[in-house]
């Protein structure tokens, strides 16, 4: 058996509420500034938007832009960030050996459209008729909302010109986990050298508002930090794209490529969400990457979303571990299948500085390590999935 290589991340492509790239989103957590949330729009629940963009800069074709959502536009313009940030962008020769590896939901409904046919449905002597011709004719059949996935992969490749293997994934939490962790994957063990890997969410939509709204997940009324939003908790959820770009460390190095991090460690699992079953999953996870952690010089960025249980039980675990903890999704909000790669991308700028953004909320706490070089990035879904990766400073 062939020695399994190590794996670099040697692009990083982040827009969130923040701002464009690592740098504004970096000075807005080390300044310890409020979080930019919306609480008016979509009242009376709380989201994160995409701070003003200029799609222009990395879509220059507006015919392109035309036809993305705005979670398409959010990833393709992610996606080039990433890839300029490794300098592939615009080289074909690196390009057409590119893999990518997309983790996003479906895609997004037309409310003006299902508003009308609810509204028509009150007086319709057949209802389901009247539904089935409406959804023939008003919406368009042919784009099953559960694929428009491969649609975010398809634009990222024809915008940017990606044309290696693609591979998309749908499933909330966990997509995002496992798209990192099998990009990892492939290239430790020879089956790719460069993947572009990550995943967009919009969360300014009522149509998944009113969904999540329906089973109680949503933060409502006032803001709080995720790790003070009560026994009844709740998420407030931000529109945001983010990829990276993974090597192999003999690739980045033939060509001179920079280093960002070292992707060392990734899992992904699940449990059936009984009382004590998260707190099981994380601490065997945690057990299968504490030999890789050198505890002097770690933290971790908890991907916490601030609905209960799970915010209490991963809070219960990494206090127990012991670890100095930061919360990114009180200052992003929580973008699902891209929550996970948007965390390591902060995790990314955690590590070129050298230093853990201050706390906020009594879940964040620990001084920063003296010599900070490892970040422990963790993902615990609002229904199903838990996940964890280390990435640590290439010296």
């Amino acid at each position: 058996m062939s020695e399994r290589r190590e794996v670099w991340i040697t692009g990083v492509g982040l827009l969130t509420c923040l701002g464009e790239g690592l740098a504004a989103a970096w000075d807005h957590l080390d300044r310890g500034d409020p979080p930019p949330y919306d609480d008016k729009s979509y009242a009376p629940y709380i989201v994160h938007p995409l701070a003003p963009v200029n799609f222009d800069k990395q879509i220059p074709k507006r015919s392109d832009q035309r036809q993305m959502e705005p979670w398409q536009l959010a990833g393709v313009y992610a996606a080039g960030l990433a890839l300029g940030d490794a300098g592939i962008a615009g080289k074909p020769e690196l390009l057409d050996r590119t893999d990518m590896i997309v983790a996003a939901g479906g895609g997004e409904r037309d409310v003006d459209v299902d508003t009308a046919i609810l509204a028509g449905l009150r007086n319709a002597p057949a209802p389901g008729v009247f539904l089935n011709e409406r959804l023939m004719s008003d919406l368009r059949p042919t784009l099953f909302l559960a694929q428009l996935p491969n649609l975010l992969a398809g634009n990222i490749s024809l915008v940017h010109g990606v044309v290696g293997s693609s591979r998309t994934f749908i499933g909330e939490e966990p997509a995002g986990v496992d798209a990192v962790r099998i990009a990892q994957a492939r290239i430790a063990a020879g089956e790719s050298e460069l993947t572009l890997v990550g995943g967009a969410y919009n969360a300014a939509r009522w149509d998944v508002l009113l969904i999540f709204a329906q089973d109680g997940m949503l933060l409502r009324d006032k803001f709080a930090p995720v790790w003070d939003r009560g026994p009844n908790g709740g998420t407030a959820y931000g529109s945001m794209g983010a990829f990276l770009v993974l090597e192999s460390d003999a690739h980045a190095q033939r060509r001179g490529a920079r280093p960002r991090a070292r992707l060392s460690a990734t899992g992904s699992d699940r449990n059936r969400r009984r009382p004590g079953d998260i707190e099981t999953t994380l601490r065997r996870q945690w057990d299968a990457i504490a030999a890789k952690v050198d505890r002097a010089r770690a933290g971790v960025i908890s991907g916490a979303t601030g609905l209960e249980p799970a915010t209490s039980a991963e809070r219960d675990v990494l206090r127990q571990i012991g670890l100095p903890v930061r919360n990114a999704g009180t200052y992003i909000g929580h973008g699902v299948e891209a929550q996970f790669t948007a965390n390591l991308a902060i995790a990314c700028a955690v590590l070129e500085h050298g230093k853990l953004f201050p706390p906020t909320g009594t879940g964040d706490g620990g001084d920063n390590p003296s010599e900070l070089s490892q970040i422990v990035v963790t993902s615990v879904g609002n229904w199903r999935g838990e996940g964890l990766a280390v990435i640590e400073r290439v010296d």
